[in-house]
């Protein structure tokens, strides 16, 4: 009997590793080919004789891809396994990465992005479902944010290595490349996922799916979080959108090279994710979740100083903050959920992906015209709103927020 139950924790150990690798690696995959060309927006403007804020549209048609879709599988995502959902976008997606390095047309590259985001919501949209049916409930907010820290690790890495190999060899050798490195990230993911044990793919009725997203988009903790995810995100992309244009021009003049380092910052959003998921497994996400955009708020008034010791540290909290408001987020929409996981977590990175793509466009509009001051003005009125939304869910949650270990 003793030796079953070793076996048997030996086997869910193991099972977990499997799990928590593989979700690593398609966080990995996922953020180096969404946000493969913000590092390479000032060259995208070179290369197509473009504006700043018509090269944004590069980043903003794939995270438009991704919220399109993500309607999408808000209604299909319950009749596919998971993993075999997962595992077919990840490739497809490494696909279509390749393809666009060998276009000279914008619009078809923005057409090609449009449609790897649209093949990567079928990731996002059951992601955090699958870790939610298969992981322990005492371990959900460690795998959860393990799965969010192979997003982050996954955004910095190609966006330092798009920056870096565009300032060598041409912003197309960049995508080719990383678009070859995610297309092997894919096959290694669909050899390793473990089959799913908690989940039976159905057909969930059009009208049973309605009445979801009705009862999800009226209950306030959901669309407050969803608001958020929105709001926030908006920022965060916003901020790594143009900074490099702020860096590349007087009076820092800094060299690719080194403004491919700014990018290393989401380091600390590993560390972010990491801390909120493990803070939230004791202690109530809500309050967390208000300190986390406190945070962000310092870290971005720290970028108001046109002196890099105050950005470059600034940057590093307000990424810290962020990732870490990301994890709490998501993490409350997927515990509240219930049955509806699918369905919640799916508008929950609809909204998410929505504002990266609006908020990112708008704020460079502002950036054009009114110079970085008033773009950072701009982005803490946004904060400001998510912190007061934040402030009415732990209001909602009086009676569940005292500062103790659960």
């Amino acid at each position: 009997m003793e030796n079953e139950k070793t076996n048997h924790s030996r086997k869910a150990a193991v099972r977990f590793r499997l799990i928590h690798n593989c979700m690593f690696l398609s966080g990995l995959s996922v953020f180096a080919q969404l946000y493969l060309f913000q590092p390479m927006l000032s060259e995208v403007c070179r290369s197509f004789g473009i504006s700043p804020a018509e090269s944004s549209l590069s980043v903003s048609a794939s995270t438009a891809g991704m919220a399109l879709g993500l309607i999408v599988m808000t209604f299909k995502a319950d009749s596919v396994s998971r993993e075999r959902l997962m595992g077919t976008s990840l490739l497809l997606s490494s696909l279509l990465t390749i393809i666009s390095a060998f276009t000279d047309s914008y619009w078809i590259l923005l057409t090609l992005n449009l449609l790897k985001g649209m093949v990567l919501a079928g990731i996002s949209s059951v992601a955090l479902a699958y870790l939610s049916e298969e992981v322990d409930k005492a371990m959900i907010g460690l795998a959860i944010s393990l799965y969010l820290s192979g997003n982050t690790l996954g955004g910095m890495s190609g966006r330092v290595a798009a920056t870096l190999i565009s300032g060598w060899g041409g912003w197309q050798s960049a995508v080719w490349l990383i678009g070859i490195v995610s297309l092997l990230l894919g096959g290694l993911f669909c050899w390793k996922i473990p089959a799913g044990k908690n989940f039976s793919a159905i057909s969930v009725p059009l009208k049973e799916k309605l009445h979801q997203i009705r009862f999800l988009l009226s209950r306030s903790t959901f669309i407050s979080m969803y608001l958020i995810a929105a709001l926030s995100m908006g920022i965060f992309v916003s901020i790594y959108n143009y900074l490099s244009f702020l860096l590349e021009n007087p009076p820092f003049s800094l060299p690719h090279h080194w403004v491919a380092l700014i990018f290393t910052m989401y380091v600390a959003g590993i560390i972010g994710s990491v801390v909120a998921g493990s803070l939230s497994d004791r202690y109530n996400p809500e309050i967390l979740l208000l300190g986390m955009l406190g945070l962000m708020g310092i870290g971005m008034g720290m970028l108001l100083w046109m002196q890099l010791w105050s950005i470059v540290p600034g940057l590093g909290l307000m990424t810290f903050a962020f990732f870490g408001t990301h994890t709490l987020a998501s993490r409350i929409v997927s515990v509240h959920a219930g049955q509806m996981k699918s369905s919640a977590t799916s508008i929950y990175w609809l909204f998410y992906y929505a504002g990266s793509s609006l908020i990112g466009s708008l704020s460079g509009i502002v950036l054009s015209h009114n110079g970085w001051n008033s773009f950072m003005e701009f982005l803490f009125v946004l904060l400001a709103i998510a912190w007061a939304i934040s402030l009415g869910v732990l209001w909602i949650f009086r009676g569940k927020t005292k500062v103790c270990i659960r």
